[in-house]
């Protein structure tokens, strides 16, 4: 089969390769689609402790099962699936609990198990009996599909800083991911959406696609003084930090309102994740503060069921499709902002 083989940093070879042998206790999938995330950009130029090159990355992924083993029962050829990133060990204290995303094996799609920019892929029985592998109807798209996983967590970061019914919400950082998380605030009832960003052109975006009902553009005004303008003076019921800025993080202290959610939804880059924070304004506001990462299984089945309904618009946040073949220019524009989210389709 034909694969995009992660070999070294800021080393990709689209090339042919064993096709995965099927055992009893697997699936194999011809994969349809597979979005690019920040997260393979960043493997890609700088690797990652759970990956030991060559791999096949891609952790955002749809297709149609072809082969089942002689013990999966849940499956058969023929099925159309969304396949998350996130997999549980399924014995940990962490899994057990109903927590998997925080499992301390950590397994994921695209890292320690090959991922999805290829023309199939093996759900290993790891992945079968405790992984987020969904069925899909008929009318949503592997495209639509593939986006399950990041709207999946999404909705992980919601159970931990929740939106309620009013709430004025803050995101800064308009990636796809944070218009994602737009969207579902106003699903959730949030009464004013604040969208904060460096880039003029990914603001003009969110108004186009109306995830937002305020803009603000960091690079020409004062974001916090903003918000606070928008707010009475008192500060945003709930803030994300959807980006990998520190400031961000300071800021979003900064802007938020008495015994507010803050969730540090995006992650920093290593050198650059010991911010400094002023923990007075945490204390006397009553502050509230969560990280997200990743999700758990059943945030992955709430994404794909939010897309199949409707309720969530996911299409418009895919702007472009590559072949195979042209990754590499595939990764090219969803580093260089050129679009939102990016699919490969093998």
């Amino acid at each position: 089969m034909k694969a995009a083989v992660y070999e070294n940093f800021d080393t990709m070879t689209v090339k042919e390769v064993d096709k995965p042998v099927c055992d009893e206790n697997s699936i194999l999938v011809r994969v349809k689609s597979c979005a690019v995330c920040g997260s393979d950009i960043r493997i890609f130029h700088s690797g990652n402790s759970r990956i030991n090159p060559p791999q096949i990355l891609g952790h955002e992924m749809a297709g149609e099962v072809v082969e089942t083993g002689k013990n999966v029962t849940g499956y058969k050829p023929g099925d159309r699936v969304a396949i998350g990133a996130d997999v549980p060990c399924g014995e940990c204290v962490f899994c057990k609990a109903g927590i998997g995303n925080n499992c301390q094996i950590n397994y994921a799609m695209g890292y320690q198990f090959a991922g999805g920019f290829a023309e199939y892929v093996l759900l290993n029985k790891t992945v079968v009996n405790y992984g987020p592998v969904q069925k899909i109807p008929g009318h949503v798209s592997f495209d639509e599909a593939a986006l399950a996983e990041p709207l999946g967590c999404v909705l992980n970061a919601m159970e931990l800083a929740p939106v309620k019914l009013n709430d004025i919400m803050v995101l800064i950082g308009a990636g796809p991911i944070g218009m994602m998380i737009a969207e579902v605030a106003k699903a959730k009832g949030a009464s004013k959406i604040i969208l904060i960003d460096l880039s003029e052109a990914r603001l003009e975006t969110a108004k186009k696609l109306d995830v937002a009902d305020v803009t603000i553009c960091s690079k020409n005004e004062d974001a916090v003084g903003r918000v606070l303008s928008e707010t009475g003076g008192l500060g945003a019921d709930v803030i994300y930090t959807s980006c990998p800025a520190p400031q961000a993080q300071v800021d979003a202290l900064n802007m938020a309102k008495n015994r507010a959610r803050v969730s540090f939804f995006g992650g920093l880059p290593k050198n650059a994740s010991m911010v400094t924070l002023d923990t007075n304004i945490i204390h006397y506001k009553e502050l509230f503060i969560t990280g997200a990462h990743g999700a758990m299984p059943i945030h992955h089945l709430q994404a794909v069921e939010l897309i199949a309904s409707g309720r969530i618009n996911i299409k418009k946040y895919i702007t472009h499709n590559y072949p195979l073949d042209q990754i590499h220019e595939a990764f090219k524009t969803a580093e260089t902002l050129g679009g939102l989210r990016v699919v490969v389709n093998p």
